[in-house]
Formats: structure tokens, C-alpha cells, sequence
């Protein structure tokens, strides 16, 4: 298993050999916040993508991750 850091957020990586894409989970949160790629620059992109979805949407209902 491999991890990946973006803005202080971690996530653990797999990869599904049976779909042949990289799943990625964000760790340490209490929400169940997962991605999915078939790339890993494309995983990059997606993690990106999730986290910043995530803190936007903690904003918005003013809760802590």
C-alpha cells in the first residue's frame, strides 16, 4: 500500500487489479472521502481534486474535518 500528501491530508493508494485503476482513500477524517484513477498522474489530479472539494465543503457547513 502507498500513501500520497497534499495540504497536510493523507491518503493511502491500492490498486484494483481486477479494474485495473488506482483507488485512493483520504485517512484521518471522519468522512469517507475516496478517489479513483487509471493513472497515477491522473490519481494525483483526482486526490487533488478531492481534498480541495473537501476542505470547500467542511467550509461551507463549518465543521472540522
Amino acid at each position: 500500500m502507498r500513501s500520497m500528501t497534499y495540504k497536510d491530508f493523507n491518503a493511502t493508494i491500492e490498486f484494483d487489479t481486477d479494474d485495473q485503476i488506482f483507488i485512493g482513500r483520504i485517512i484521518g477524517v471522519r468522512d469517507i472521502v475516496s478517489f479513483h484513477a487509471n493513472t497515477l498522474a491522473g490519481l494525483e489530479v483526482a486526490f487533488h481534486e478531492a481534498i480541495n472539494d473537501y476542505v470547500r465543503a467542511i467550509a461551507e457547513l463549518k465543521s472540522a474535518p
